[in-house]
Formats: structure tokens, C-alpha cells, sequence
């Protein structure tokens, strides 16, 4: 079994605790369906948000999914005149039979723009 690595982001409507809630398990369950994980696939996950989000962690939806036992960080993304506002981005590692070029990226809504190259 091979360490992979996935990435995803959703932007947020508006910086609320519970709507953050809302979208980021929404993202994480899109990558999980999409490639066919399990908890026990998880290695590790690194969420940042842009600086205007200041509700909540976004770790704290992983932890409400169940995933528990999976190392987990939040970090700031840099602050970059032009970029999209209230974005969540997630990385994580995974350990999955899927060839690199199958591994699913996910980027719900307005996030999509972000990595045209990657998104499906």
C-alpha cells in the first residue's frame, strides 16, 4: 500500500462556527466517498484557513466525523492581497492503492477555481 496525498478546500459563506462545521465535513466526506477511504486510510490531515475565518478549528469537524485517532493541525494560510476569502484547504495523507493520477481532489463551490489543474 502506497502513502498518498489529497487535497481539497470549500469556501465558506460566512465565518460561523456551525457553518464551518457544515462545509468541512461536507469536503471531508466528498474525499472519502471519492476515493474509497476509511478512517483507518487516514495517516494524517493538515487543514489552514485564510486569516478571515476565526469561528472555530476546522479540525474540530474531523474529530465530529469520528476521526479521532488520526493526527491532526490547523495553520493560517498566508495573507495574499487578491485571494479568495473564507477557504478552508485541507492535505492529507492516506494510505490507498490508488496510482497518484487516480487519487480524487476535491474542491466544492467557488473553491474550485483554485486548482482548475486538480479539482474533479
Amino acid at each position: 500500500m502506497a502513502v498518498r496525498a489529497v487535497r481539497g478546500a470549500v469556501q465558506l459563506e460566512r465565518d460561523e462556527s456551525g457553518h464551518m462545521d457544515e462545509q468541512v465535513k461536507q469536503l471531508l466526506t466528498a474525499i472519502m466517498e471519492r476515493n474509497e477511504l476509511t478512517a483507518d486510510d487516514l495517516i494524517s490531515i493538515w487543514f489552514t484557513a485564510t486569516p478571515d475565518l476565526h469561528s472555530d478549528f476546522p479540525a474540530a469537524a474531523a474529530r465530529g466525523l469520528g476521526i479521532v485517532d488520526v493526527p491532526l493541525i490547523c495553520a493560517q494560510e498566508l495573507d495574499i492581497a487578491g485571494a479568495l476569502p473564507r477557504v478552508v484547504r485541507v492535505l492529507a495523507h492516506i494510505e490507498s492503492d490508488l496510482p497518484r493520477s487516480e487519487v480524487a481532489h476535491v474542491y466544492l463551490g467557488a473553491a474550485a477555481a483554485l486548482r482548475k489543474d486538480i479539482a474533479q
